[in-house]
């Protein structure tokens, strides 16, 4: 039977424009790093004793140096299987609106801001492409409070 597990996380980055449409934020790899080339969103490892909220919030200022104005977690969590491990993973997910300029870490190369839809068709893997557009319907729905995570 294969074992089930919440080792990572995901964080989608997303900029307020004038009017308030959200513009999602994807990073390209860097060349010599594991999915060179690939775009992708923010996410890493959780630390032991680290809970998935502060590790998306550390992954986030990791990879971009920022801390986010809102941080909320998306009602869903990425799920996929590694054969290689015999390994279900279910990967909690959290969006974070930034309003500043990020900094990239060296496992990036590029940036890109760009609204829902093109922003998940840079994404190669279906289930960060649903997540991204089911966070971007749920901020123009209006964030329900209990989703919202202190920062």
């Amino acid at each position: 039977m294969p074992d089930v597990s919440v080792r990572v996380v995901d964080v989608y980055p997303y900029r307020l424009r004038p009017g308030g449409q959200a513009e999602w934020l994807v990073l390209r790899r860097a060349a010599g790093r594991l999915y060179a080339g690939q775009w992708r969103v923010v996410g890493g490892k959780i630390e032991p004793g680290e809970t998935a909220h502060a590790a998306a919030l550390r992954e986030l200022r990791e990879e971009t140096s920022l801390l986010p104005a809102t941080f909320w977690a998306i009602p869903s969590v990425n799920a996929f299987y590694e054969w290689t491990h015999d390994r279900v993973n279910l990967v909690p997910a959290f969006a974070a609106e930034l309003r500043t300029a990020p900094t990239l870490d060296d496992e990036h190369d590029g940036l890109a801001w760009l609204p829902a839809g093109e922003a998940a068709l840079k994404l190669n893997w279906p289930e960060p492409r649903r997540l991204l557009l089911l966070a971007d319907e749920t901020l123009r729905r209006g964030l329900p409070p209990e989703l919202v995570v202190p920062v």
